[in-house]
This record gives C-alpha cells, sequence and structure tokens, in this order.
C-alpha cells in the first residue's frame, strides 16, 4: 500500500498549494495570511487539525483553471480547548470565489456543526459567486442561498458562530457574517458591502471607494455591523481565541468513555494485511484488531451470518458497536460456502438487529465498508433476500446513534446503502485510498455497457470485429474505473476525506468527540419490517 500512499500524501501537498506559489506570493504581498496559516494560528499549539474536503473540485474545473479544496479550507479543529468546526475562504483560489463544490463543501461543514452542536468559525476572504457558473450555484435549495438559512437554522439552535473578515465579504456573502454572532474585522484588510463601488458607480452613480463604502471604520464605527476592529490579522484570530475561551459548557450526549489503551497489534501492519486486488480475500478480523483499543472485540452472533462482523469494542477509550463485512470466504454450520464481500439473507438480519440493539444502548456504530453488494439468483431471491435487505436498510436510516463509515475497500450496489453510505447520513465518512464506490465492479460494468452499446452499433448495421470490442471494452472500463476512485469520490463529497489507514483510529476518535457534543437524540423508531 505504501505507494498508494506516496501518491495521496503528494495529492495532498498539490492541494495545499491552493491557487499555487504566484498567488501565495500576492497574498503575502498584501501582508496576509494564507487560509492554512490563518487556521494554523488560531488551532491550539501541538493540537491536530482535522481537515475534511481537501479533495473537493478535485479534477473538476480543469477549463476553469482548477478549484483546489473547493476554495475553502475546512475541518474540526481545537480553539481555546474547545472543539470547533473552522471554514477559511481561500483568497489564492480564485480570488476566494464560490464554485458550485464550494458551496456544496460549506453547506458539509455547516451540516457538521448542526448535526454535532459544534460552534463554526469562519474566516471570510471571498470574491462572492463565480460568474460564469452563476446558475449552478446560486439559485437551488442546496446552494449558496442555503448557507443564510442554515445561519438562521443554528443560531435559533444556540450553536456559536463567529465570523472574521479578513477580507473582501460581498454580495449576498455580506450576509454571513452579520447572521453570525459576532463579526471581527481587519483594518486595511477587510470590507463588508452588497455591491462594491464599480456596481454603486454603475446602479445608482455614486463615486466612492471601498474603506469607506464599507471598510473596518465604516462599520465599527458608523453602520454597528461589525463588533471587533482588529489591527492584524493576528490580532483578529486571538480575539477569536479570546471569545471561544469564555463559551460556557453544554450539556453532552453521554457517549461511554474510558481511559484508552492502545491496540495489542500494531496499527501500521493495516499497510500489508489489506490486500491491493480487491477482489482477493482476507479476515477483516484482522482489520478490526488493529483499530480498537487491546484489539478486543466481542463478537455478536459469531456463528451466525458470518459474511458481516458485528461486535463491541472500544476506540480511543470509546464503546462503540461495529459493522464490518467480512472478505475471507467462510462456511456455514450447513457446509455451504459463502463469497467474502457479500451481504446474505442471515447476515443481513444479523446486522439489522445489532443495529437496533446500538440504539437501545446508545452506543455510537462504526460501519467498514468493503462490499460487493446482496447476494443474487433463485435460491437467494426465494429465500427473501430483498426482505431482509430491506430490514438492514431500514435499521440503518433510522438509528438515531452517530455513524460513522469508514470505507476500507470496495463500496458497491445496494451494499453502499446497507452499509451506511453517503445517503444515509453518516456523521462523518472517510475513505481508505484503496476504496472504491460504485454501482457495480468496474469489469462487470464494462462488459454490461459494452453489450448495450454493441447491440446499438449491430442495430446500425454496423459490423463489429473482435478487435473493435476489445478496444472498445478497454476504453469503457478506463472511464469507469475512474469514476470509482476515491479521488472522484472525494472530490463530489461522497466522503468527507481520504485517510492514510494507520489514522483510522484517530479520526473515528475525533468522530465520536464530535457527536458527543449533541444532546438531543431522537426516540429510535423503525418502519415497517416484512417478517
Amino acid at each position: 500500500m505504501l505507494p498508494i500512499l506516496e501518491e495521496l500524501n503528494q495529492r495532498l501537498q498539490k492541494v495545499h498549494e491552493g491557487g499555487g506559489p504566484k498567488a501565495n506570493a500576492k497574498q503575502k504581498e498584501k501582508g496576509k495570511l494564507t487560509a492554512r496559516e490563518r487556521i494554523q494560528y488560531l488551532i491550539d499549539p501541538a493540537s491536530t487539525f482535522m481537515e475534511i474536503g481537501a479533495f473537493a473540485g478535485w479534477e473538476m474545473y480543469e477549463e476553469q483553471g482548477g478549484c483546489p479544496a473547493g476554495g475553502t479550507v475546512a475541518g474540526l479543529g481545537y480553539v481555546s480547548g474547545r472543539q470547533c468546526v473552522i471554514v477559511a475562504n481561500d483568497q489564492t483560489v480564485k480570488a476566494g470565489a464560490w464554485f458550485p463544490i464550494t458551496g456544496k463543501k460549506n453547506l458539509r461543514m455547516q451540516e457538521i456543526a448542526l448535526q454535532n452542536n459544534l460552534p463554526i468559525i469562519y474566516l471570510v476572504d471571498s470574491a462572492g459567486v463565480f460568474l460564469p457558473m452563476q446558475d449552478e450555484i446560486f439559485p437551488d435549495k442546496e446552494h449558496f442561498g442555503r448557507i443564510f438559512y442554515n445561519n438562521a437554522q443554528m443560531s435559533a439552535k444556540g450553536i456559536v458562530q463567529i465570523a472574521a473578515v479578513m477580507g473582501a465579504c460581498v454580495a449576498g456573502g455580506a450576509y454571513l457574517p452579520i447572521m453570525s454572532d459576532e463579526t471581527l474585522i481587519v483594518e486595511g484588510q477587510g470590507s463588508i458591502f452588497l455591491a462594491g463601488p464599480y456596481l454603486v458607480k454603475a446602479a445608482i452613480g455614486e463615486d466612492i471607494d471601498m474603506e469607506t463604502l464599507g471598510g473596518a471604520e465604516t462599520h465599527t464605527e458608523i453602520s454597528g455591523i461589525a463588533d471587533y476592529k482588529c489591527k492584524t490579522e493576528q490580532e483578529c484570530l486571538d480575539q477569536i481565541k479570546r471569545i471561544v475561551d469564555k463559551m460556557g459548557e453544554k450539556e453532552k450526549a453521554g457517549f461511554d468513555r474510558i481511559e484508552p489503551q492502545a491496540p495489542a497489534k500494531n496499527a501500521a501492519e493495516l499497510l500489508t494485511i489489506f490486500p491491493m486486488e480487491g477482489a482477493r480475500p482476507y479476515d477483516m478480523l484482522e482489520v478490526i484488531e488493529r483499530i480498537v483499543d487491546q484489539s478486543s472485540f466481542d463478537q455478536y452472533k459469531e456463528e451466525y451470518g458470518k459474511t458481516i462482523l458485528c461486535g463491541y469494542a472500544r476506540i480511543d477509550g470509546w464503546a462503540v458497536g461495529i459493522v464490518a463485512n467480512q472478505r475471507k470466504i467462510v462456511k456455514t454450520k450447513k457446509g455451504e460456502m459463502q463469497m467474502g464481500g457479500v451481504i446474505y439473507n442471515d447476515s443481513a438480519d444479523k446486522a439489522a438487529r445489532f443495529i437496533l440493539n446500538c440504539n437501545q444502548k446508545k452506543i455510537p456504530l462504526v460501519f467498514l465498508q468493503d462490499v460487493t453488494g446482496f447476494m443474487v439468483g433463485s435460491r437467494s431471491e426465494h429465500a427473501g433476500i430483498i426482505k431482509d435487505g430491506a430490514k438492514m436498510v431500514n435499521a440503518v436510516a433510522n438509528s438515531v446513534v452517530p455513524k460513522i463509515t469508514i470505507v476500507v475497500g470496495n463500496s458497491y450496489g445496494a451494499g453502499n446503502y446497507a452499509m451506511c453510505g453517503k445517503a444515509y447520513d453518516p456523521r462523518f465518512i472517510y475513505a481508505w485510498p484503496t476504496a472504491k464506490i460504485a454501482v457495480m465492479g468496474g469489469e462487470q460494468a464494462a462488459k454490461t455497457l459494452l453489450q448495450i452499446q454493441v447491440a446499438a452499433l449491430k442495430a446500425k448495421g454496423q459490423t463489429i470485429t473482435p478487435e473493435d470490442e476489445a478496444a472498445l471494452l478497454n476504453k469503457i472500463k478506463d472511464r469507469y474505473e475512474k469514476q470509482t476512485t476515491p479521488y472522484y469520490a472525494a472530490a463530489r463529497l461522497w466522503v468527507d476525506e481520504i485517510i492514510d489507514p494507520v489514522d483510522t483510529r484517530k479520526v473515528i476518535s475525533e468522530a465520536i468527540h464530535a457527536a458527543n457534543h449533541q444532546p438531543v437524540m431522537a426516540e429510535f423508531k423503525t418502519g415497517v419490517f416484512q417478517v
């Protein structure tokens, strides 16, 4: 796995450059910090910033010059000892303009704050909507305007929002800091207005400079819009730390945690025991034992439904329920062999019941995905695989305890849904660089698409040689394989981040820590089961 981890790190380094060396140098010439430098200064010394959405927009906007990290650096960080959501516009990327993926990423960060009752800090430095793509970012329910709707919702729920205006904040974006609880602005750099000087001149004929129109003095001395005027960015960030430092504690969810203990088995061995070939069997138990405390995993219904492992464990001290696809070929008590990574009737039934138990006991759920789907064929259909699969999907969909999903390998078809894929509202969802997310495997999909295309060409009277078929198959396969990579998924925020497998334990712990800030849990109810 070392070569693909090296590739991951190289790509992350590229992302961290933002708009590139020239754009970063220009930021320095203005006396401004980069988005990443601002975050690093803001968070507590020696603490870790858990980035989310680093690969947002990856290879998506090549014609527009790219949009590294979606033009926004975001994640979870500790400020004055408190876990916060931090969102910083990257001014080096198209002047911090909002692409469609920028809106999606910002909404995702607000969703995390809402779901987990976490304070959110906005470091604002943006030219507003990227006008050439305004139709994809402006009017719809999950577009730019939804951010201000969320501002209002969070305020009503008592979630603290702090906005520091460290550059431009224009047009509709001007509402974000004003809808926050407290607003800070940097002298000579920050500006807030619905329309800039050029637009004001065009609209009403007024000549006015930027500072007079909406600078720090204007908004702290005349309009009263901003609460704090800061001479430097560092002074601004220090003021945020002081604000957060004085916040009172709130009720926690109360998920069980004891003193953490390291796994008895070395987590670094995850890089060698996990197969690079997606179809090769391996024992998922070996993976679990390198993530959980003391490598201790209490299996639930160990001898039943063996293609899904369910059980209780602790991760960094937190009590968790684990639902994981078993990838080795297993033998049932009836002497039947079952393929690894496939969900059978009994394994779906077991997982559904285990999920009910975790909700009953208020234990967060961790899903480890390496699934090729549900078992097909007449035998499974006659046994009611759809009924048992629906039971599991119902339990996952209605679960009220936090769900954290790690896609370690394959994530295909309805298996993605049953194992709490993005559509099933996991609090956080991460992928290993070995992940593949698609409706089916590349080989099967390519052959299916080939048959359709060849039939269509023959219907038009074209002659297809074996060589033509092979070339067409490879073309289809290459395109499909690209769409199944974790980078393709992360670019579109189907997963929050691509992580080093060795960091799995750490990101799960931080996710539960975040979830523990939300004390209100709905009553657990399931829909109608066919039994």
